[in-house]
């Protein structure tokens, strides 16, 4: 069991960092201090791709906590 979470585990990673590195680099950190994030909407792929970070962070981390536990 404690195998199958690592395998898991690296999986995820590897799908985590192709979707932070696909995403586009408007969402940098000088246009998060600018006003240019506070009235961007995401749409079709871009809001594909953000939800599909948000979701494999979240299955990362619960990997994570759940392979401290085994």
């Amino acid at each position: 069991m404690h195998t199958t979470l690592q395998i898991a585990q690296i999986v995820v990673a590897v799908v985590l960092i192709l979707l932070v590195s696909i995403q586009g680099k408007g969402a940098g950190l000088s246009q998060s201090i600018g006003s240019g994030a506070l009235y961007s909407t995401r749409r079709g792929a871009e809001k594909i791709v953000f939800y599909s970070t948000i979701v494999s962070g979240i299955i990362f981390a619960s990997l994570s906590i759940a392979s401290f536990f085994v």
